[in-house]
């Protein structure tokens, strides 16, 4: 071998060092880089890819490919995780503060509760001054009006709607519920002040139009901005027998089962129509029964299941404020509610249920059947069952209309036919 020759692989060999030192070189500042930009978490992940790199295959193979793929790969990795880091901390930074600041409006405090923009009409004002939400809580007509109620106002409305001749039977429902409870009359004859000859009824809310119906009130009168204060809303009627009912049980068992809307249930003696408010002795709540043949196309829809009636119904105040908007104005009635009540709860099957170790008794009073007219040799009663039916079918063929056009779920449309039994 020649001097020139020697010299030659001697120099092509320093250069191949050469080269394999800047790679390393370069591969240990691509780390350095992304140490320095990125979670620790990266660290093992990228310093793993390069020391198999290093040992992958001869010297020959560790070019300038290989660099890449290795900076490519922790690049990616480095994105991955700085995308996390900010998706997880940064928003919910955000809408935590949302939800605090939406947890901190109180309705007794009309500074706090001011929206964070403005409701609709409301543009020239101020948002400090704007109270978008109200109460049934009675106020003083002297004093310091941060001294009007007590420290814990009630959590839960108590309506009623009723008639003079009912007086005695509403008496002794209302005794069944704390005194704290807030009891809300709607008198439908007209007849307020022969009330005032029970105690309760002195601190009692009385709400008057003659000859309308208890959903025609609760449309006007419970406006879910109104009864927002209060956790739970009885909707009942005047003609319940509660002998083994007890308001503050009732309420304990709802909150068991996580009931959003709820009724007693009924004794199977009279007044009874559906399977599905049928009081069980071995159980304290049901959500499901079976009814007779062929009235329930699916075991999870009514009125097999996401069904109570709206004789006695106990709403929580989301799904009131659900309920509330599909009441229509001119149905004053309500059938055909208990079959789409189910549309404000998900899954319904499981928030609707019978309480069944609270239950009543459903005593058929035709109070407000004879509020109707007599005409065409037709009684009062039979007047009031004819519009009843009629609106169901109208509301029906309402609810079909909107899903239409809409997204809403698929409702049963073959139903029962119903005997009205007030």
């Amino acid at each position: 071998m020649s001097i020139r020759e020697g010299y030659r692989i001697r120099l092509g060999s320093f250069k191949k060092q050469q080269q394999q030192q800047q790679q390393q070189q370069q591969v240990a500042q691509a780390q350095e880089e992304l140490r320095s930009s990125s979670p620790r978490v990266l660290e093992p992940l990228c310093s793993a890819s390069s020391h198999m790199a290093s040992r992958s295959g001869s010297p020959k193979k560790r070019n300038e490919t290989l660099r890449l793929i290795v900076i490519t790969f922790c690049g990616v990795a480095l994105g991955f995780f700085i995308g996390i880091f900010f998706t997880r901390f940064g928003l919910t930074y955000r809408l935590g503060n949302d939800f605090l600041r939406a947890q901190d409006i109180q309705l007794n405090d009309p500074a706090a509760s001011s929206p964070s923009r403005h409701p609709r009409g409301t543009e020239g004002l101020p948002l400090g001054i704007i109270v978008p939400e109200t109460d049934l809580y009675q106020r003083r007509l002297w004093g310091n009006p941060s001294e009007d109620l007590p420290s814990s106002p009630s959590k839960y409305l108590v309506t009623f709607t009723v008639g003079i001749k009912q007086k005695e039977i509403v008496n002794k429902a209302v005794a069944k519920f704390p005194k704290e409870w807030t009891i809300l009359l709607f008198h439908y004859d007209g007849v307020t002040d022969d009330w005032d000859d029970l105690e309760w009824s002195k601190t009692a809310i009385h709400i008057s139009a003659k000859k309308q119906t208890k959903w025609w009130y609760a449309k006007r009168f419970l406006h879910p901005d109104v009864v927002a204060p209060y956790d739970y809303i009885f909707i009942w009627d005047e003609d319940l027998d509660v002998e083994n009912f007890d308001g503050e049980k009732y309420i304990h068992l709802v909150r068991k089962y996580g009931l959003e809307i709820s009724q007693p249930a009924l004794e199977p003696d009279k007044g009874l129509t559906w399977q599905m408010t049928k009081r069980r002795g071995d159980v304290e709540v049901h959500k499901t029964t079976e009814e007779r043949p062929g009235w329930c196309t699916n075991p999870l829809l009514p009125p097999c299941a996401g069904f109570v009636e709206i004789m006695a119904p106990v709403f929580s105040k989301k799904a009131w404020r659900c309920v509330w908007h599909m009441i229509q104005n001119d149905l004053v009635h309500g059938w055909g509610l208990d079959f789409s009540m189910r549309r404000c709860v998900e899954p319904a099957h499981e928030k609707i249920g019978v309480v069944d170790s609270q239950y009543i008794k459903h005593q058929v009073v035709p109070s407000l059947g004879q509020q109707g007219e007599a005409s065409d040799g037709k009684q009062p009663w039979e007047g009031v069952r004819e519009r009843c039916r009629f609106e169901w079918k109208i509301f029906s063929d309402r609810i079909e209309a909107a899903e239409a056009h809409g997204a809403g779920s698929q409702v049963s449309k073959q139903l029962p036919e119903v005997v009205i039994i007030s």
